[in-house]
């Protein structure tokens, strides 16, 4: 039996053939010559128009273009007629086909129309290797023939997918030369462009130039926020688009979630959920992932577990979300126990999600069994590691001491150690106090990152802790020479909607005065607990009462106390700390959880600490 295709092409054959044959009486005066030109010709219209409309009506896989393709081949009809190539060019980019087909087709028509020309853009801007859209742009500027309304949308579509700044921007430059940057299409793609290039500011720039501003213009700059980790900016650019009465959509609240989980801004974030749930955007798998994101990144694992049971649909992206915001909230054998379900309702996990899985061994101090799903990955699954996958096992073997090994480890890898692994063994060496291997690292990092800050502190702490104060003075100076700079610590807290920010030894805030007084009073029942100083953590050649002083005043310590004092008793602190948690504070933070009985969540820059009644979630494996 023939496919519909295939039936309406033979059909087509036996019309034309009869049609062909068919000679009217009034064509019985012309020369045979010119009966028979006309009827060819007449043919290859008809073939022509029967053709294009199955490109339109039936075409539905690359094969059946094919089929159409070849038989307009048989038939006479040439990809040099600009209808037909441009036809089937737009057929094959509609359906995701393959590229290089639509470009032997295109190359082979002698005058492409401005359609044709923005459709094969649009193709490559689409596909996984945007780069050909270059060519074929500046090919468009040699020919006779002018952009139009649609093509530089599509070209800085994929400039913004290659992230080619320069590109960018002399495209912009032509926008403007061409009389279409007023364009609404053109002005969208250039906020995309700029902000997903990480030009933020130019974006924002342009944004605010725009006359009238779509929720397309204010989703791609929100979002460009978003992505370059600017979340301040992204709030304070939502909280402007509710005032010009803008609805967010589903695109907005990702961005709007993703900026609430960098700042750790549970509050807005839970109004955002609520707008979410009364619109009907709860149904948005996206959005509720980047929810079930935020929340796990607020260290609310029992809400992210929720939004999780409430999806009608769960990806992969669902369930590896949940997986690595167990394994970094301390819920590391939950972790393992979500990915077995997993396993068992047959979902294929990704790359990503095995990084949570190695993410959870290493945090737990799963060493064997960290090495048994690095195993499974690479045999069960096929895939193949990535330098992620090999820094998490660097990371499992570091934080469990085993600082040798993660060596022999980093040199015996099939893939080039990147800065992230030498600076994850440098921090081991930090803690084990290895510093002949530390010293190896650190000279590796180096060669690839000579000026990361945090390699100096690391070395300089590794140093300090051997006492070798004069090579700590030598590290110090070499920061100073060469204009390198430590990043301060910082705490946030929100209260009231409103997120504070704290220094070491803050004074800058109006209630500086009853912070420290609750600061003095944290101390004075601290000591009667049985606190005692960790002084050891204060990595400088002072005196001891001054490191107990230097100790009091972190960051998290002084955030805390602004907390109690804002706060009725039994409220739950929220803090999320740019740095990782010294032993010192650890100690005392949990303390504070048995005195004042409250539960605090710490986030800082490598998993959280839930505290409660004295203990804490990583049960001291940090």
């Amino acid at each position: 039996m023939l496919l519909p295709e295939q039936q309406f092409l033979s059909e087509t054959e036996t019309e034309t053939s009869s049609s062909s044959s068919h000679n009217p009486s009034s064509s019985t005066s012309l020369p045979k010559s010119a009966i028979t030109s006309a009827a060819a010709e007449s043919k290859k219209s008809y073939i022509l128009r029967k053709c294009i409309a199955l490109l339109h009506s039936c075409a539905s896989s690359v094969p059946k273009l094919r089929q159409v393709h070849a038989f307009s081949i048989r038939n006479g009809v040439p990809l040099s007629s600009p209808d037909m190539g441009k036809y089937l060019i737009f057929s094959l980019v509609s359906l995701s086909g393959p590229m290089h087909y639509a470009r032997k087709v295109f190359d082979q028509i002698p005058h492409p129309n401005i359609f044709t020309w923005d459709t094969m853009i649009r193709g490559y801007a689409e596909s996984e290797d945007p780069s050909p859209a270059l060519h074929i742009y500046q090919r468009l500027r040699l020919s006779s023939v002018e952009p139009d309304t649609h093509t530089y949308p599509f070209l800085l579509k994929a400039i913004a997918k290659l992230m080619i700044v320069r590109e960018g921007e002399k495209v912009h430059c032509s926008t403007l030369k061409d009389g279409f940057e007023s364009l609404m299409f053109v002005q969208n793609a250039l906020l995309h462009f700029y902000g997903a290039c990480g030009r933020s500011e130019s974006a924002h720039c342009l944004f605010e130039k725009m006359p009238y501003k779509d929720l397309v213009a204010w989703n791609s700059v929100i979002n460009g926020y978003a992505l370059n980790n600017m979340p301040n900016e992204t709030l304070t650019l939502f909280r402007k688009m509710g005032s010009e009465n803008v609805k967010p959509d589903g695109f907005t609240l990702v961005s709007l979630f993703t900026a609430c989980a960098e700042l750790g801004a549970l509050s807005l974030g839970r109004r955002a959920h609520v707008y979410m749930t009364k619109t009907g955007l709860d149904k948005n798998l996206h959005a509720a992932n980047a929810l079930l994101v935020l929340y796990a990144k607020c260290g609310s694992i029992k809400e992210a577990k929720k939004v999780f049971d409430g999806l009608q649909i769960k990806s992969v992206v669902s369930w590896t979300s949940l997986i690595v915001g167990l394994a970094v909230n301390g819920f590391g054998e939950e972790a393992l126990e979500l990915f077995k379900e997993m396993e068992f309702r047959r979902m294929a996990p990704s790359e990503i999600t095995f990084v949570g899985v190695l993410y959870a061994c290493s945090h737990c101090g799963l060493v064997d069994e960290g090495f048994a799903y690095f195993e499974k990955m690479k045999k069960g699954y096929g895939i193949v590691p990535k330098i992620e996958h090999y820094g998490c096992m660097v990371d499992l073997m570091g934080r469990a001491g085993l600082v040798k090994k993660a060596y022999k480890y980093i040199l015996e890898m099939p893939v080039k150690p990147n800065a992230v692994i030498w600076r994850t063994l440098l921090g081991a060496c930090a803690i084990t106090g290895d510093l002949s291997i530390g010293e190896i690292a650190r000279e590796e990092l180096r060669k690839l990152e000579p000026k990361h800050c945090g390699d100096y502190v690391l070395i300089s702490n590794l140093y300090a802790s051997e006492r070798r104060w004069s090579d700590v003075h030598n590290v110090r100076k070499a920061m100073l020479d060469e204009g390198v700079r430590k990043v301060p610590g910082h705490s946030l807290v929100e209260l009231g909607n409103i997120t504070y920010e704290f220094v070491m030894g803050d004074k800058t805030h109006a209630q500086t005065e009853a912070i420290y007084s609750k600061l003095s009073e944290m101390t004075r029942l601290l000591r009667l607990e049985g606190y005692a100083p960790h002084t050891s953590n204060v990595l400088a050649d002072i005196e001891e009462e001054e490191k107990e002083t230097a100790l009091s005043y972190h960051s998290e310590k002084i955030a805390i106390a602004f907390v109690l004092i804002n706060t009725p008793p039994g409220t739950l602190i929220r803090i999320v700390k740019n740095l990782r948690v010294c032993g010192d504070c650890h100690l005392a933070i949990k303390l504070v959880s048995k005195i004042f009985r409250r539960e605090i969540v710490v986030r800082d820059c490598s998993r959280f600490h839930h505290f409660k009644d004295g203990e804490c979630s990583c049960k001291d494996y940090w």
